[in-house]
């Protein structure tokens, strides 16, 4: 496992539309004119169609395309062996930035960024305290979320409604054991358990953020224990997660977009913000502020991560109650764990 999560401590700035705010020592870079930059996104194998995170990406750059006037570019990784094909080729057609989207391709784009050291490149889940041997300082952004905060309010939610129903287990369905689905689940079940300490709570690992079927089977084993809310932690390959939870009448609970269109037995959704990352990202670097060396924090404070839409079914009582959690969390009164106790990795 890498180190949790490490915050830049250089100072403190406001970023772009107000969102975001990442403790860092500005960098400069050439301002380069609208017309001109050129920014270059490589997916995930989990692709553009994932619904959450590798999508949330190109909305980002779709929005900055619209809004920023740059010109922008996706190459999609169907295999870990495009990571470096598809890093390479922006970075020599001379694209101002790359946007790395994924822990997965993490050592690719350090690789990258050492063999190009005039092209910026941008981490999304990928934490510069990580970077050793050589740590890369000069031409890398690390994007970094504290997954583990929302994953605290859905669990609580969870929790309540297990109570509710009187019930006591919840489960979690992860992709692979990366940090970041390990913060989710770390603070789903502690905000289960903060709600329902009796709450008993189950997880598997699908190894895989595509297949469906993989993660749809887990969930049925999980909710034949009597699970009645499964949190899909698995991009595309949690939506089968989902659908098990409203085949079985039970709650399904979504991960980084607002997935409460997916079906009614949504109950809320952990969201993750990786299109404000990424956009906020790009009008940074247009303006010279590139934060090389250092992370840009999103968290519950300034708005990075936070409750999707919660289920109309839902009493009012444990709507409120949940987002009083997440204004505590936010306040910082309340600690959110980034591991699972006993297990660290859940």
């Amino acid at each position: 496992m890498k180190k949790r999560i490490l915050l830049a401590t250089a100072g403190v700035a406001v970023l772009a539309l107000g969102l975001v705010t990442a403790s860092y020592a500005s960098r400069s870079s050439s301002h380069k004119p609208a017309a001109t930059f050129k920014v270059g996104l490589v997916t995930d194998i989990g692709g553009l169609n994932d619904r959450s995170f590798n999508h949330l990406a190109y909305v980002g750059l779709l929005r900055a395309e619209k809004k920023l006037k740059i010109q922008g570019r996706v190459l999609t990784s169907s295999s870990s062996a495009d990571y470096i094909p598809n890093l390479s080729t922006l970075a020599q057609q001379g694209y101002n930035l790359v946007i790395a989207v994924g822990f997965l391709m993490e050592d690719q784009t350090k690789q990258m960024a050492a063999k190009f050291p005039n092209t910026k490149f941008v981490g999304i889940d990928m934490n510069v305290g990580d970077f050793s041997n050589p740590p890369i300082t000069k031409n890398f952004e690390g994007i970094i979320f504290a997954e583990n905060q929302v994953g605290y309010e859905v669990g609580y939610l969870a929790g309540l409604e297990a109570k509710r129903l009187k019930k006591n287990t919840i489960s979690s369905v992860g992709g692979i054991a990366l940090p970041a689905v390990i913060h989710y689940i770390a603070g789903y079940q502690a905000g289960a358990k903060a709600a329902f300490p009796s709450v008993k709570t189950l997880n598997g690992y699908s190894q895989d953020f595509n297949a469906q079927d993989k993660c749809k089977s887990i969930a049925l084993d999980q909710i034949s224990q009597g699970s009645v809310a499964v949190f899909q932690v698995a991009g595309g390959c949690g939506l089968g997660a989902l659908d098990a939870a409203k085949e079985k009448n039970v709650w399904g609970i979504g991960v980084d977009a607002d997935q409460s269109y997916v079906n009614n037995k949504v109950l809320t959704s952990a969201q993750k913000k990786v299109d404000v990352g990424v956009y906020t990202t790009i009008a940074r670097a247009m303006k010279g502020r590139f934060f090389a060396g250092g992370n840009i924090f999103f968290n519950a404070a300034n708005g990075g991560v936070g409750l999707g839409t919660v289920n109309k079914a839902v009493p009012k009582a444990e709507v409120a109650a949940t987002l009083a959690i997440a204004k505590k969390i936010a306040s910082g009164q309340i600690k959110v764990p980034t591991q699972c106790t006993p297990n660290p990795n859940c």
